[in-house]
């Protein structure tokens, strides 16, 4: 599997794996949890979440179906997959409409900006009246939804390029500084990481680009010795603001073995699990990919499991279009 392949079935697969858990603020639930088997592909059940800190938003999902986040990516890679890899705004609001908006094929819960992108795009009269943002003011993580895919199927572009396209795809649903900001940063890790630079410098490097909010919070995300989520999670938080979401996956990133260790530890850290999953699990499925290169052999903690891969609902699909943008549209 390519790194840009493992990108992009590593973000999903990591969305998938985290749903049956999603939005669980109790530590010591997750603990109880995690003693009973593992606390990946769950299907949701709300006795998990009674008598502790939590919103159950996942009802009627089972184990396998991807969260709102998830779907918002794999909108974005199929969106790629119809249009040769060239991301069109105006295109993808039409297609992303046709998914979120009224008798759209998505059903399940949807954010607050989720929703206010509905309303904004249905004040249009028509494709051609759409503005290049019509997204909430909100710093939270789904500003990162689009990324996975955009980034591993242009993964040889100029990053300057790279960015401002990801930033037009960010703003169709995300119009605050801090998303601006995190987009960057994130586009720049994985760039980095599908281009062979080792994690640890992928993530240092893009830290300290950052602006002066983020930084200071990834930098000292990165100094943390050793994988514990506990002292992260008590340290920058379970929610879903990205000055708390984006330096926990850059800690998990950073010291997790690979990308299964990664995945179970962002879901015992409990909150918005999902909102991390996607970018931690395309960085960390890219990482071990380009390992796996390197020592020519399978290595017992790297890679997606497969066990993991084939539960994801529509994986066939998803990977048929993964394969598409990642051997036809992106320079190798």
């Amino acid at each position: 599997m390519t790194p840009r392949l493992a990108a992009i079935l590593g973000a999903l697969t990591a969305d998938a794996a985290t749903l049956g858990l999603h939005w669980l603020y109790d530590a010591e639930r997750l603990k109880a949890l995690q003693g009973q088997g593992s606390l990946a592909f769950r299907t949701p059940d709300i006795a998990a979440y009674q008598g502790v800190m939590g919103f159950f938003a996942h009802g009627g999902k089972v184990a396998g179906d991807l969260s709102f986040y998830g779907e918002s990516c794999r909108l974005m890679l199929a969106h790629l997959a119809k249009t040769g890899g060239h991301f069109s705004r105006q295109a993808f609001q039409q297609d992303w409409l046709a998914a979120f908006g009224p008798g759209g094929h998505w059903v399940g819960y949807a954010d607050r900006p989720t929703r206010l992108t509905v309303v904004r795009l249905l004040s249009y009269a028509k494709p051609d009246d759409y503005p290049a943002i019509t997204g909430a003011d909100d710093d939270q993580l789904p500003a990162l939804e689009c990324i996975p895919a955009l980034v591993a199927s242009q993964s040889a572009a100029v990053i300057d390029a790279l960015v401002q396209t990801v930033q037009q795809a960010v703003a169709v649903t995300h119009d605050h500084p801090i998303a601006r900001d995190a987009a960057t940063i994130a586009t720049h890790a994985l760039h980095a990481v599908l281009a062979g630079v080792p994690m640890s410098q992928a993530l240092a490097e893009s830290a300290q680009g950052a602006g002066d909010i983020l930084r200071p919070l990834l930098v000292e995300a990165l100094a943390m010795p050793a994988l514990d989520v506990t002292a992260a999670t008590a340290r920058f938080g379970m929610p879903c603001h990205l000055t708390q979401g984006l330096p926990l996956l850059f800690h998990i990133a950073h010291c997790a073995s690979g990308f299964r260790e990664a995945i179970e530890a962002n879901i015992l850290a409990g909150g918005d699990s999902c909102g991390r999953a996607l970018l931690l699990g395309a960085l960390t499925a890219a990482h071990d990919a380009q390992q796996l290169r390197i020592a020519g052999a399978d290595l017992q903690t790297r890679g997606i499991p497969l066990a993991w891969l084939s539960q994801v609902k529509g994986i066939a699909e998803i990977v048929h279009q993964a394969e598409l943008v990642t051997t036809n549209f992106a320079a190798s």
